[in-house]
Formats: structure tokens, sequence, C-alpha cells
């Protein structure tokens, strides 16, 4: 699509009503490989000549879809690093308040594989730039990098899948902690 045209509004609306179809459906327990262009049609409202005018096929919108939230989140983490007058503590919690805000999406994308995956390597990019920010250099290690990754998202996933009933600003505490 050419990016200087603007995109016809009832085309992003139906674009809308079918990823919120797919989501309802993995909400409901479907297997992401057992969703079929017909059922996400049905769910949405829509016949299948509509779903194909915007996706390829189901993987096509799975993609897409995993493709704008890990891209908001990259946007909301972007957006992080550049407040400079927010501790880290402060910065973090503003992550996982988005992240609780969309919880509903992300359980449902966690169960791909390609999302967590995502997930890592944003998380990943975020640790090493704090890190070649910080006052104190230490010797940029990779592993050092990977571990933290790892158990930052870790711990994302286990508060947004069992730990709900623990605050942001308790879970991000006890990260800070862990990071000192």
């Amino acid at each position: 699509m050419n990016m200087s045209k603007k995109e016809d509004p009832r085309a992003i609306r139906t674009k809308e009503m079918l990823k919120q179809a797919v989501i309802e459906l993995l909400q409901q327990g479907i297997p992401a490989e057992k969703l079929s262009i017909q059922k996400v049609s049905q769910q949405a409202g829509l016949n299948r000549t509509t779903f194909y005018l915007h996706y390829e096929d189901i993987h096509d919108l799975l993609q897409k879809l995993t493709d704008e939230i890990v891209g908001e989140i990259t946007k909301q983490i972007e957006e992080l690093m550049q407040v400079r007058e927010l501790s880290e503590k402060s910065q973090l919690i503003r992550l996982l308040d988005y992240l609780y805000n969309q919880r509903q999406h992300l359980l449902v994308l966690f169960q791909k594989n390609d999302f967590e995956e995502k997930l890592y390597e944003q998380m990943k990019r975020l640790i090493s730039v704090r890190r070649e920010n910080s006052v104190t250099q230490t010797p940029r290690r990779d592993i050092d990098i990977d571990i933290k990754t790892a158990s930052l998202v870790g711990i994302m996933m286990w508060w947004l899948k069992r730990g709900l009933h623990y605050s942001s600003d308790y879970i991000a505490t006890e990260i800070y902690k862990m990071y000192r």
C-alpha cells in the first residue's frame, strides 16, 4: 500500500473486526492452527470475500496482528526510554501498566511462539540501551543481557497469566530489586 494514500475508514474498521474475531475465537480456546477463514469471517459478521480483500490467509492475519501489538509495545518502550525525568522503576511501572491494559490481546498472542520471541528481542534491546546509557559502564556481556531479558519476559508473562493480583508497582519493585 502506498503510504501517501490514506486508508479507507471502512477498510480499517473491517480489519479491526477481523482481528477482534480472531482474538475472541482464541479466547474461546480454539487453537490458532484450527482457525479457518470461515470461522473468523463468521465471528466478525463478514463474508470470506471480504476477508480476502484484506488478508491472504489466517497466517497473514495472525502475523499482522502480532506485528501490530509488538509494534505498540516497541513504541511504548521507545517512549519510555526517551523520558529521562522518570526513574527506571517508574518507567517499568508504566510499561507494566500498558501490558496490563493490553492483557487480553497479549494472553492470546502468548500462545504463538513468534510473539514471545519478538517481545524478547524488544526487551533485550531495551536492556542493552539502558546498559549503554548507564552512568556506571559495565563490560557488555551478551549473556548478562540474555539472562536479564529472559527473566524479565518470564516475569511479565507470569504476571499477566497468573499474578495479576499483584500491582504493577509491586512487580516493578521486585524486578528493580533483582537488577540493582
